[in-house]
């Protein structure tokens, strides 16, 4: 049996796959994926099959942060619907197995694509791959929530003046440092909340082309990953994740698209994933995508934050990319600010 990593108890997980999961039969090794932040994340192999299993972080963590509870429930709801999702096989909320909370889900093989350049592929596959990315996006936004068994997965209310007060929050909570563009965005954004439109989905939190699994001989998506912040809420939040993502600098850190010619590479403009999302979900247009994009900055820059706060106390997964990603914290704030000029 092999451990790759201290942060996982093999044998303990062993003995827990031997007892609850039907069909399970060692020996067992696990590799742990050097990508995301917050739960770490880990491959495991067995002779016949493999699996993936998610756990909570080791250590003092935020209320609500980390919810795997959550990401196993959503996932599991969505099984059989027209979102695709790794199948769920185990829940486990007994924190003296590991050490915290964890789930084991089915290991999709397919392609994942670290950001929407694609470098190496071909212009086809790239406008059929962003296609599919605005095509699961609307069809989540359909999702009847009550069908589903999620409708109590979400508060009621204003969800955008629930999470700014949510991530205003969690962000003073894991403050390192005075960053004055943040706090002009904090008070902005709260004064600046748009009035309710009816729209009630299901939400992904930190929808982007990374976090998707993609068939290896075609842009079928096979899944989606990291429900970690998903909730019911407003729809526009995650169009204008991906929208987000877009305006950052291409290359490993930002991992966008700003000053690319697009068009020659077969990727959309802002405009057209946007116009594309309403003619799939029947909706007219979009007023005000500003407050919605910077929003979007804004919870991003909130979660990097906690990110950074992780590696200082010792607790974050990737603590070299923890710091990296910290020092983007005022960039992102200071987006969110342009972009609310912007309207």
């Amino acid at each position: 049996m092999t451990n790759s990593s201290l942060t996982l108890d093999l044998d303990a997980v062993d003995a827990y796959l031997r007892a609850n999961l039907p069909g399970y039969e060692g020996p067992l090794e696990a590799k742990k994926f050097n990508v995301g932040q917050s739960n770490p994340t880990f491959l495991l192999t067995t002779p016949a099959r493999k699996y993936v299993l998610r756990r909570k972080p080791m250590g003092v963590l935020l209320k609500s942060a980390h919810a795997v509870d959550r990401e196993y429930r959503v996932q599991k709801a969505l099984q059989g619907s027209k979102v695709p999702v790794a199948k769920m096989h185990l829940l486990c909320e007994d924190d003296s197995v590991i050490g915290s909370a964890f789930y084991v889900m089915d290991f999709l093989d397919g392609r994942n694509f670290a950001d929407p350049l694609m470098a190496g592929e071909d212009n086809a596959t790239r406008t059929a791959v962003i296609d599919e990315m605005n095509r699961v996006l609307a069809e989540m936004h359909m999702v009847d929530i009550n069908a589903v068994g999620l409708a109590d997965y979400g508060p009621e209310g204003n969800y955008f003046e629930r999470q700014v007060g949510r991530w205003s929050k969690q962000y003073r909570a894991s403050e390192t440092e005075v960053v004055p563009a943040m706090d002009q965005l904090i008070e902005r954004l709260a004064a600046a909340i748009p009035a309710e439109d009816g729209q009630r989905t299901l939400v992904h939190g930190d929808y982007r082309i990374d976090n998707m699994i993609f068939a290896k001989d075609s842009a079928q998506c096979i899944g989606i990953l990291d429900w970690e912040l998903s909730t019911i809420g407003h729809p526009y939040a995650d169009l204008a994740a991906v929208i987000m993502q877009w305006q950052m600098p291409p290359g490993t850190e930002g991992r966008g698209l700003a000053g690319v010619d697009r068009a020659a590479l077969g990727l959309p403009s802002d405009e057209e994933f946007i116009a594309k999302y309403c003619e799939r979900r029947g909706l007219e247009k979009i007023d005000n995508f500003g407050f919605y994009l910077a929003f979007c900055f804004f919870r991003m820059a909130g979660i990097i934050q906690g990110v950074l706060k992780r590696a200082i106390d010792g607790n974050a997964s990737n603590p070299e990319r923890a710091i990296k990603l910290g020092r983007y914290v005022p960039m992102f704030a200071e987006h969110g600010l342009a972009a609310l000029d912007r309207g």
